[in-house]
């Protein structure tokens, strides 16, 4: 099937993925769905669409225009501890290292060494930057006199959000504002 576009490069036409419950699947990695996944997601039933852009796609059996919002229609339910991986363990430790402070070149390092019988966890695993961990090498904290700025430790999901909020997306369509709470103040 051919799929015809009008006005905006689909390409820039990201949808935005919430839950049943109308929160974002994620925070940070923001949940978005490439403008194919979200038709596909249609057709299968699977979303309602909340808002549209004005781009439309068309085929020779039916036009319509992309999604900007979509919400599942089953809900999910969110993990409560996130996955171990570095960018997680960056976004924790807020893209800082944890030695120096620097936001450059980023690593991570174990904080007892493997060598030493440390683990590679979320208690032993902080961001370094690269001449830090250099500079730690395989020497434990009080060695190397170098010891993180937060103790390591398995963050929530909810820490992660946090943590998220401060460095924000660089694309925010409008229709997506009434579904994010960034830096919004409540009414009283």
């Amino acid at each position: 099937m051919t799929v015809h576009v009008q006005a905006l490069s689909p390409g820039n036409c990201p949808a935005l993925v919430l839950n049943a419950d109308f929160r974002p699947l994620s925070y940070y990695p923001l949940s978005i769905w490439c403008w194919q996944d979200a038709i596909k997601a249609v057709f299968l039933d699977r979303v309602n669409i909340l808002s549209e852009y004005d781009t439309l796609v068309r085929s020779p059996s039916f036009e319509m225009r992309l999604p900007t919002v979509v919400s599942l229609k089953s809900y999910v339910k969110p993990t409560r501890f996130p996955a171990f991986t570095r960018f997680n363990v960056f976004l924790r430790d807020r893209f800082t290292c944890q030695y120096c402070g620097e936001r450059e070149e980023l690593t991570f390092d174990h904080v007892i060494p493997r060598s030493k019988g440390g683990v590679t966890s979320w208690e032993n695993v902080v961001a370094a930057c690269s001449v830090c961990n250099l500079r730690k090498a395989d020497m434990l904290p009080s060695v190397a006199r170098m010891w993180p700025a937060t103790e390591p430790y398995q963050p929530t999901v909810h820490d992660l959000h946090q943590n998220g909020r401060l460095f924000p997306p660089n694309y925010l369509h409008d229709s997506w504002m009434d579904y994010l709470y960034w830096d919004s103040e409540l009414e009283e």
